[in-house]
């Protein structure tokens, strides 16, 4: 491939990275796959081979959100670690983790509140749910564990703010599995220290 040819794929990828980021932030999008879609759809660039990956997308909404919304941005982020905390510490017994943009600091109004937690009791869980009468709906997420996409139980509830939390449920060995790919994740002590500093970025 010539040097031009790879330039222009170079900046093709970062246009439709900085679009998708824009259409997340603004547009409230929270599927990396379906903003990247529509980025290219808007660009002209549908047939494209060359879409950005999810870090370039999340690394372009990092930049927009610091530029464009320095002020607002941190208020939400916030408030939905916040009710994360909050959660997590009613989930204390079965030592929950936060994980996803709520954690990672991309997080808009519209982001759902990701946890897991390690058990081989998912019952334990659900009948948790229902003795401190909390709604909730069940469900399947899809994880990488043991080098392959397995789905996993969750539980799907609300905070008083209205905010979903999704729960999912994995098996305790997948604590210490080094093959497992889930990501950041921080225990209650972390997000609490978060709060504390006030930081976007968990790093």
């Amino acid at each position: 491939m010539s040097k031009d040819r790879v330039h222009r794929r170079d900046l093709m990828r970062e246009q439709l990275a900085h679009h998708a980021a824009r259409l997340m932030a603004e547009g409230g999008i929270t599927d990396y796959a379906f903003a990247k879609r529509k980025a290219a759809k808007q660009m002209g660039a549908e047939d494209t081979q060359h879409l950005p990956s999810n870090d370039e997308v999340e690394m372009a909404l990092r930049s927009f959100r610091a530029l464009y919304q320095s002020e607002s941005h941190p208020l939400v982020l916030h408030h939905l670690r916040q009710q994360a905390l909050d959660t997590m510490q009613l989930l204390e017994s079965f030592h929950p983790f936060l994980t996803g943009s709520v954690l990672n600091g991309t997080a808009g109004e519209q982001s759902d509140i990701n946890l897991l937690v390690y058990s081989d009791d998912e019952k334990a869980v659900m009948m948790f749910l229902l003795k401190h009468n909390l709604p909730f709906e069940g469900g399947e997420w899809s994880v990488h564990l043991t080098g392959r996409q397995q789905t996993v139980p969750s539980f799907t509830l609300k905070t008083e703010a209205g905010v979903p939390v999704n729960i999912a449920i994995l098996p305790e060995n997948a604590r210490f599995s080094g093959s497992r790919k889930m990501g950041r994740q921080a225990d209650i002590a972390a997000v609490k220290r978060l709060l504390e500093d006030g930081r976007v970025n968990d790093e």
